[in-house]
């Protein structure tokens, strides 16, 4: 089901999933569904995905989806007392506000489901823009804290980006000469100051990061996809993940707000 909002933003399903598609006025788009503000596809102004979801994915929101940019928020990984990666991701977010390219989705401490709500006992608001033009997308997230208390978060906005050939893959920025992929990888990169390059042989992104003080490059090579439900065996060869990430927990105080970006640019 498609319901024209105006000409820059459509309402749609992506599976079973609300969803709005965000169009620019030369032809780039971006569609994120509500479940999880998440990010499902991405296609510059030349018509081609640079996102990568896999076929296996739940797309009925029971589970996270499987690609695209989750978005993890207040616990990166394991890495905490609560879910893995977050509520986040999992939650139903609200379209705020959009325009000619772009939507500002929003979650708050009265929006979540008792069970995430009994999880995170503190006052937030969260915001994610999306924004799309020519070759360039552009995610801002924004936590504020408008509780009583300091509460503590980590987050990462965990990027799958498609590939032709992994084995063709190079990345640049994170370490001294080129990351080079060929199976499993899972590392992260703490400190990032200058942007970051993927070239699969067939086109180059440049990456840019400003609030995120990482960076975590992860595919989960031949082995882990087997093990995986909700990916294909062999789709570990079809992209790889580059995700700006606040690894180390951050305090906010009452009242204060961290914002952190993220620029893709498809480098003709």
């Amino acid at each position: 089901m498609n319901t024209t909002m105006n000409n820059t933003v459509e309402m749609l399903d992506y599976g079973q999933l609300p969803a709005v598609r965000i169009r620019g006025a030369d032809g780039a788009q971006a569609t994120v569904t509500l479940y999880g503000a998440h990010l499902v596809s991405w296609q510059g102004a030349d018509g081609a995905e640079r996102l990568f979801c896999s076929a296996a994915s739940s797309l009925d929101g029971s589970r996270a989806i499987r690609g695209g940019v989750p978005l993890i928020f207040p616990q990166f990984a394991e890495r905490g007392a609560g879910m893995r990666h977050g509520f986040a991701r999992v939650a139903t977010w609200r379209l705020q506000e959009s325009g000619a390219g772009f939507a500002v989705f929003a979650l708050a401490q009265g929006d979540l489901a008792p069970a995430l709500a009994q999880a995170w006992p503190h006052g937030f608001a969260l915001t994610l823009r999306v924004e799309v033009h020519g070759g360039v997308l552009a995610l801002a997230f924004e936590v504020r804290n408008t509780g009583a208390d300091a509460f503590a978060f980590s987050a990462a906005l965990h990027t799958y980006f498609a590939v032709g050939v992994l084995a063709r893959v190079r990345i640049g920025g994170v370490q001294e000469g080129d990351l080079l992929i060929d199976d499993k990888v899972d590392r992260i990169y703490q400190g990032i100051e200058g942007g970051m390059l993927l070239s699969d042989g067939q086109s180059t992104l440049r990456l840019a990061q400003s609030g995120f003080t990482d960076a975590v490059v992860w595919n989960p090579g031949a082995l882990d996809a087997a093990a995986l439900g909700d990916m294909l065996d062999a789709e570990y060869q079809r992209f790889v993940c580059i995700e700006p990430a606040l690894i180390a927990p951050l305090t906010l105080a009452p009242g204060a707000a961290w914002r952190g970006t993220h620029t893709v640019s498809i480098d003709v």
